[in-house]
């Protein structure tokens, strides 16, 4: 419908501006008496034509193209027209709806454009913990989100496998394997404490092979080889944190090592482009890079006097990597400890002078996670020995919960996972409110046992009630809601419209009767719920939640 007076106010524009070739906005009006939608097209043209907008206003209306779907207009504020739409406009979503199945509300916006989303890429030095969680939540509904609109879209997985922590997993797992416990004064200060260590040493001592991705290691057992228990225990975790998405459904189609961006090269490569920029300099024995050139409140180091990199610095290769695969767009979701990466990687790239576009990639972070249980936070896990895992959270209430809870509110915005509240089969429960009203609808269409094909080309003018007019203005919106979501990097839009779609579903399944006599009605009602059920199931998949017939 949206589309539809898109192409009307096109008509109307070029009648009385010939030249008009401007995007035309289109919006939902917050109150109902403000009509079904609203325009600023007089407003937009009132310098060019140099006319009130109010009069400009009136000349639209009058140009537009007759429409079966618009029962009036009006003039509203200083030239703004709203559109009421006719019952039959309404109705006719349901017709869609049916029609497309599970294409509703998926469009080509993307272009079949690549873009990559980066999302958890833990360092491999301990199970995946909650805020990794909501990550994976994150990354994995915005990946959904973008191949909705159009976008080729590959998810990809950075394993932090270099650097000092690395170093200190190792020592840990060394440690373990002499059988030193974490209380001996001896054990690594900065070491990790978690039994999965002496699950790492106990494996590492009877040459165990773990498989991970794209590798396979088999310890040797030596004790004084450590780049040996290093590699183990690398690899090892990598498989405990490919358990722990399989877990969480997470699949990624490309699975990147820092560590390769030295052997290959690349970062040195990377260096020596931007010295050759022109944008570093060399102080106090260290190479410095002008990031204060693109932003930066201050430059920042690049090589330390001990000869090592800086973090950011294969980050910067890594993204040049990304580029040169040729991803028109980048989305990293971190946690927003990352926030300061920003600028630097960002300033490296712009550095490099290979046109790369300011801005480029795009970031969305997330805010903590606490998980309470009882009204009381829950802190430690057995297992890690120093925060809650992912999987403990999937085991206590389920994937389908954890998921949405996770994605459910904006990733800027702490969250508070109520552990008590994920596992309540009440209404209180969001997942469980929505997942209930698609289980509903299909105990209806089950006891009907008809063929849902048939509802297709229903007469649908018999669905009047307040209801029922609510339920299908909803269902006309989902497309714009999906759209806007991913413009937006937004997948909890996803969350809180499914919350409001099944409310109205609950409403009108408990006032109103659907197996009734009168078969025109019936026929209507069952039109409508198999439409509200398709919705609910793509919206669901847009967050990786299940849509079960049963509960």
């Amino acid at each position: 419908m949206k589309t539809h007076l898109t192409e009307l106010l096109t008509v109307a524009a070029k009648t009385i501006a010939p030249e008009f070739n401007s995007a035309i906005v289109l919006e939902r009006p917050k109150s109902a008496e403000h009509g079904d939608f609203a325009t600023n097209l007089a407003l937009v043209l009132a310098k060019p034509l140099k006319q009130n907008p109010r009069a400009i206003a009136t000349q639209l209306i009058a140009a537009l193209p007759a429409s079966d779907y618009i029962a009036k207009t009006e003039i509203a504020g200083a030239g703004f027209i709203n559109f009421f739409l006719n019952a039959q406009s309404q109705q006719v979503v349901v017709r869609d709806i049916l029609k497309a199945g599970n294409q509703y509300g998926r469009n080509n916006l993307g272009g079949r454009q690549k873009v990559q989303v980066e999302f958890v890429s833990a360092n491999p030095t301990g199970p995946l913990h909650v805020g990794h969680g909501r990550g994976a939540a994150v990354g994995d509904c915005l990946a959904r989100l973008l191949d909705a609109n159009g976008w080729d879209v590959t998810r990809e997985f950075y394993y932090n496998d270099a650097g000092a922590q690395i170093d200190n997993l190792t020592i840990s797992v060394l440690a373990r394997c002499k059988g030193i416990s974490v209380e001996h004064e001896s054990f690594p200060e900065n070491g990790y404490r978690g039994e999965y260590i002496n699950d790492i040493a106990a494996a590492y001592l009877t040459k165990h092979t773990v498989i991970a991705d794209d590798i396979e290691v088999t310890a040797s057992g030596d004790i004084d080889n450590l780049e040996s228990i290093r590699a183990f225990s690398v690899a090892y975790l990598r498989h405990e944190q490919d358990l722990d998405l399989k877990a969480f459904q997470i699949k990624f189609d490309v699975f990147s090592l820092e560590s390769a961006l030295y052997t290959t090269g690349k970062v040195e490569q990377t260096v020596q482009a931007l010295v050759k920029s022109g944008h570093t300099y060399e102080e106090n024995e260290a190479l410095w890079l002008k990031t204060t050139d693109f932003g930066d409140d201050k430059d920042r180091v690049m090589r330390k006097t001990d000869g090592g990199y800086t973090y950011f610095v294969p980050d910067v290769a890594y993204h040049l990597d990304k580029w040169n695969r040729g991803f028109v767009r980048v989305i990293n979701e971190q946690g927003a400890d990352h926030h300061s990466t920003i600028t630097r990687v960002r300033a490296g790239l712009q550095a490099l002078d290979v046109a790369i576009p300011a801005g480029w990639p795009d970031y969305v972070l997330h805010q903590m996670v606490t998980v309470m249980r009882g009204g009381e936070e829950v802190k430690l896990s057995k297992r890690a020995g120093s925060y809650v895992t992912l999987r403990d959270l999937i085991e206590e209430v389920g994937c389908d919960a954890t998921r949405y809870f996770l994605a459910a509110r904006r990733s800027d915005s702490q969250l508070i996972f109520d552990i008590d509240l994920a596992r309540a089969q009440t209404n209180d429960n969001p997942v469980y409110y929505i997942q209930y009203a698609h289980a509903r609808i299909c105990s209806v269409l089950s006891q009907w046992a008809g063929d849902k094909t048939s509802l297709q080309n229903t007469d649908l003018s018999p669905l009047t009630n307040a209801h029922e007019t609510a339920l299908m203005q909803r269902l006309s919106s989902y497309p714009e809601v999906v759209e806007n979501a991913a413009t937006e990097l937004a997948p909890h839009t996803i969350a809180n419209y499914l919350k409001e779609l099944a409310s109205d579903l609950h409403s009108y399944y408990n006032e109103y009767k659907f197996l009734i006599d009168d078969e025109a009605v019936k026929i209507a009602r069952l039109s409508l719920i198999s439409a509200t059920q398709q919705v609910l199931q793509n919206g669901l998949d847009l967050l990786g939640v299940s849509a079960p017939s049963k509960m």
